[in-house]
């Protein structure tokens, strides 16, 4: 799952990185608001939730959640706020926010509301996807191979949940380099090659199983 963070807060926005990279999360960091917008009007298909802070240089989070809803873009939206005051609540979820958390919050809070947005019919209809004799829970980061659960590394199982939502179809290696590493990390297609491997010997464990192809020069379908 990748994440877009909007946090002026230099201390703030660096521990939400850290510590939601190291919850297998893939996670772009901006500053201010209006390259935010830009950023989400771009690319708003690359992320499944933006968390952005209520004050922002450039644009407030309110104005920059009411863009982005101005522009029909449906990415669950999570504001984060120091003001607890029911107004100040009401008028976040009037502008598209789909939830805020209140500051001071705890990390493993934030991450029980990514997890809510994100199951929420508009833009994931299950929180279970099936392929073959493959399962994976989104909510628990749980793998299933004929119904036994199975060990994977954060990369693995964020590459397999993006192969999962869309079976069948063709991958790039931007598109899953962007999908498990942040927007601007330098990830060598070798260091990709390397994960897949290491994901076809854990899943690909008879005939019958679903199985990752190599598009030449484009990237990897996963099939049944």
């Amino acid at each position: 799952m990748r994440l877009l963070i909007v946090e002026d807060e230099v201390q703030l926005g660096e521990n939400l990185k850290k510590i939601l990279e190291l919850k297998g999360f893939a996670v772009d960091w901006l500053e201010d608001g209006k390259k935010a917008l830009t950023r989400a009007t771009l690319y708003h298909n690359d992320y499944d939730v933006i968390i952005l802070d209520l004050t922002l240089p450039g644009m407030d989070g309110v104005s920059l959640t009411k863009n982005i809803r101005k522009e029909h873009i449906k990415t669950p939206i999570i504001i984060l706020t120091g003001k607890s005051e029911t107004a100040t609540k009401v008028e976040l979820l009037n502008a598209g926010a789909d939830d805020y958390v209140v500051k001071p919050f705890s990390h493993e809070e934030l991450i029980a509301r990514i997890a809510s947005v994100a199951r929420r019919p508009s833009t994931m209809p299950t929180v279970v996807h099936t392929v073959g004799n493959i399962t994976i829970d989104t909510a628990t980061h749980k793998v299933f191979v004929d119904g036994d659960e199975i060990t994977l590394t954060l990369k693995e199982y964020a590459l397999l949940e993006c192969f999962l939502r869309r079976p069948g179809e063709v991958f790039t290696r931007e598109e899953l380099s962007s999908h498990v590493w942040d927007f601007n990390s330098m990830t060598w297609s070798n260091v990709l090659d390397v994960h897949m491997k290491n994901l076809r010997k854990k899943l690909e464990l008879t005939d019958s199983s679903p199985r990752f192809e190599t598009v030449r020069g484009v990237g990897y379908r996963f099939v049944a």
